[in-house]
């Protein structure tokens, strides 16, 4: 067991303790038996009355003995000072002091007396006046210093507490089982785990390890400390356990993250009878709201109703915690209406519910009310408000919560420096948010992590980074934060190979990475058409031990699918299946979409089969694999099943649903949906709509329809549109309309090869090789070339690439003599390929 140190720093509050020579004073033990008989009576009724808690009565008996002539000695005083510390009387206190300081020197300098002085001012929290005493003490008791340790224990002052701890055992005062606890309580709030052993081998080596407030402490301590399971090793080895113990020990698992253990252990205290208090049960929500166990948490807000508990600001604030922590924010209202005692940290839990839960009309009404009551804002409070402001991209709010910080002092606060850096970057005004930052002198790591996330966010990777290294300058290490805004910033700005090197440094300077690290990697290389290094990024996150998140795993799916790669994506599925990831919907949808765009329709709608609560993304990729693969009829059923579930269809739904009717050519139930789109469900046609219909009329023959609908849009039809009017144009040999619609084209896309070859396919066609020779003259003229086609196919785990007129594949022979097969079998079966 670790030994205590016993040479303190010297310490300004104590230095003048010992100055005061030690003097002898009349023994407080023989009070009682030199009192004379009067005196003794008037003691025993005093004594009696302060015992009762009619302290006032005995007062009143000191009045009728001063009219009587009675002076009162040391020992009447004494238990009329006691009867004010047990009803903490400071007033009353006060008054008897000014009796004790009129009666003369031999009481007011009794050593019995002005130890009971330092006490009742100590447990008054009256530290100027009783630090005052304690210095003019002749002999400093046990008793006076366990008063002034407590005393700084509760005013917060724990270093003064455990500095006095030092002084009182180098002036050979022995602690006892009421200081060892203040100290210990001390040490936990201080973090001095050091310290804290130190004690504990005090406790053991002077026999307080049996006693069960001493024990109590010390499991206490040792959770403060981190130490869980010190603290467990000594509430297992005590004798016996109060509700203290068994509160602490909840509470340090709670504080160490390990929700389930302190359930387990309320659990095991209520088997045992154990009395729980609000203490108990505040700490038991705060676990179920970890883990979001409703049922738990629930009982234990019937237990605090069946225990009679009233909701104060400790137990009411848990409760509307945990239901606030599980979105249920209808019963953290209810609760919090019923709270006859409210502080701001109760305000500030709901506040910030509203916030995270995304009812910020509901937050902003609340902080009306909580101003309309007379309550101040904090940093809490304000850090809640800029993160709404921030969200909402409202620029006026926010800027009028800056002026409140301002206004009360509170802009040097670094959260809310930080959230009010996050606001003004959410909201564009970067420059403001570069100034909050400039403004506040003391800037920690989480304030330059708030203006490079800033940076970040926006693309600016050259401020970031300049930031980056002006931080290290500035005497600020850089953290893995830090590396993930640059990485970011770079990827935003289509920095592939900066954001690799950046990735690359942290990891030389044992830096590790976390998941934000690999997930910002995985989705920025699959954003930027990096699609196997997302992968190959993907695969070592895995190595690493790191268990992906939902947004890493929709990304390397979507490179999968960019890239049509199966066979990954059928890993990254199984990974998914072993590994018991949850199929939320993000990752649903991106299964069936990367399934359906591989070719496996059937093992696209296995995965939707599989969806529990389907909502409306997953529908859309189910309907849109259905269109690609022109099963319009399968398509049609299931957006009809979707609307008979209650699920209402949006924009992409019709857009997904109208390509399916375009593709299998399904004329009439194409424009009954694109009509009740507009009428039936409100949703507003968008350009992708109108393409959708425009091709399908054009396809079937309606070309004089489908020209009619582009002169009811809002806005001017973009290159697809006319582009699938022009192809059209082709098959029907409409040459003047396709001359035309070619012009609108190349107004709208003068640069684009493609519209150059569609328009000389209109004309060939119609056989007029002359203007066909002109369009690919301009063509040439103005430096254009169509890219060639490209496809690929993975066979196991090789990819083969083709490109149009391309004859570098091994098997080139073989590959065109089996397209020329299938090209003979097409005709003799009566089908014609359609080459645009």
């Amino acid at each position: 067991m670790a030994s205590l140190s016993v040479t303190p720093t010297p310490n300004p509050f104590f230095s003048r303790f010992n100055s005061a020579k030690p003097r002898k004073s009349p023994p407080c033990t023989s009070l009682h038996e030199i009192a004379p008989a009067p005196q003794k009576s008037y003691l025993h009724q005093i004594t009696s009355l302060c015992k009762n808690g009619q302290l006032q009565q005995a007062v009143g008996l000191l009045t009728a003995m001063e009219s009587d002539n009675f002076r009162p000695g040391s020992g009447i005083y004494g238990e009329l000072l006691q009867g004010c510390v047990l009803e903490r009387a400071l007033f009353t206190g006060q008054q008897i002091h000014a009796r004790i300081l009129k009666s003369g020197e031999s009481i007011a300098r009794n050593e019995f007396i002005e130890t009971k002085l330092v006490i009742l001012y100590s447990k008054c929290d009256v530290p100027e006046a009783a630090i005052k005493l304690f210095s003019r003490l002749g002999t400093q008791s046990v008793f006076s210093w366990a008063a002034i340790i407590g005393l700084f224990c509760r005013v917060g002052s724990n270093e003064q507490a455990l500095l006095g701890f030092c002084e009182m055992l180098k002036n050979g005062v022995f602690p006892d089982n009421f200081v060892l606890p203040n100290a210990l309580k001390a040490c936990g709030a201080l973090q001095l785990i050091g310290f804290a052993r130190g004690l504990h081998g005090y406790v053991v080596k002077m026999g307080f390890n049996g006693c069960v407030y001493v024990g109590s402490s010390l499991v206490d301590g040792y959770g403060k400390c981190d130490e869980v399971e010190d603290a467990r090793k000594v509430f297992d080895g005590m004798l016996e356990r109060n509700t203290i113990a068994w509160n602490s020990m909840i509470t340090g698992y709670v504080r160490s993250g390990l929700s389930e253990e302190a359930m387990q252990m309320f659990y095991d205290m209520r088997v045992r009878g154990v009395e729980q208090t609000r203490v108990t049960l505040s700490s038991f929500l705060s676990a179920s709201a970890n883990l979001a166990a409703l049922e738990e948490g629930r009982q234990a807000h019937a237990l605090a109703i069946l225990d009679g508990f009233k909701l104060d600001n400790i137990l009411g604030s848990s409760i509307i915690n945990f239901y606030a922590k599980l979105g249920l924010l209808e019963e953290a209202e209810l609760v919090f209406r019923n709270m006859f005692e409210k502080d701001v940290v109760t305000w500030n839990l709901l506040i910030c519910g509203y916030v995270q839960k995304g009812e910020f009309q509901k937050a902003l009404d609340m902080c009306r009310l909580m101003r309309s009551e007379n309550m101040r804002f904090d940093s809490v409070t304000l850090t809640s408000m800029l993160s709404l402001c921030g969200d909402t991209v409202n620029l006026k709010l926010g800027r009028e919560g800056h002026c409140y910080c301002i206004r009360n002092n509170l802009e040097s606060d670094l959260a809310v420096a930080s959230s009010t850096i996050s606001m003004y970057a959410k909201c564009k005004r970067i420059s403001s948010a570069k100034r909050v930052f400039e403004s506040t002198t003391q800037r920690d790591l989480v304030l330059w992590n708030s203006l490079l996330a800033a940076y970040a966010e926006l693309g600016l990777s050259g401020e970031a980074l300049k930031l980056f290294y002006l931080m290290q300058l500035d005497g600020v290490p850089p953290n893995v934060i830090s590396y993930n805004s640059v990485i970011l910033a770079f990827l935003k700005n289509g920095q592939v190979d900066e954001a690799k090197d950046m990735f690359s440094q942290m990891q030389s300077l044992d830096v590790l990475p976390n998941v934000i690290t690999w997930t910002t990697l995985v989705s920025g290389l699959s954003h930027n058409g990096y699609g196997y290094d997302a992968i190959l990024i993907f695969r070592q996150m895995l190595e690493a031990g790191i268990r992906p998140n939902i947004v890493s795993i929709v990304s390397v799916l979507s490179a999968c699918t960019t890239l049509a790669l199966l066979q990954y994506g059928r890993t990254i599925h199984g990974y998914i299946t072993r590994h018991d990831l949850c199929m939320s919907v993000p990752v649903a949808t991106s299964l069936v979409d990367m399934y359906a765009k591989c070719g496996c329709i059937c093992q696209a709608k296995n995965v939707f089969d599989l969806v529990v609560d389907k909502e409306l993304p997953v529908y859309n990729a189910m309907i849109s694999g259905y269109a690609s693969h022109g099963l319009a009829a399968e398509a049609l059923s299931l957006f009809k099943q979707m609307e008979d579930v209650g699920i209402e269809p949006d924009s992409i739904t019709f857009t997904c649903v109208l390509s399916a009717c375009n593709h299998a050519g399904v004329v009439s139930e194409g424009l009954e949906l694109f009509d009740d789109m507009v009428s039936k469900h409100g949703v507003k046609p968008g350009m992708e709509h109108y393409g959708c219909v425009v091709s399908l009329l054009a396809k079937s023959g309606n070309l004089d329809k489908a020209y009619e609908l582009l002169g009811t849009m809002e806005k001017e039809p973009d290159a697809h549109i006319l582009v699938s009017l022009l192809a059209s144009c082709k098959e029907k040999h409409e040459t003047e309309l396709g001359e035309y619609l070619a012009e609108q084209l190349l107004q709208v896309e003068p640069d684009n090869a493609g519209n150059y070859i569609a328009l000389s396919n209109v004309y060939a066609s119609a056989e007029n090789w002359n203007v066909v020779t002109q369009v690919r003259n301009v063509m040439k003229e103005k430096g254009l070339y169509k890219k060639p086609g490209c496809s690929w196919i993975q066979v196991g785990q090789e990819l083969n690439v083709f490109v149009a007129c391309d004859v570098s594949h091994p098997k080139t022979e073989e590959i065109y003599a089996t397209i020329a097969l299938l090209g003979m079998e097409m005709h003799s079966t009566g089908y014609a390929p359609m080459i645009y």
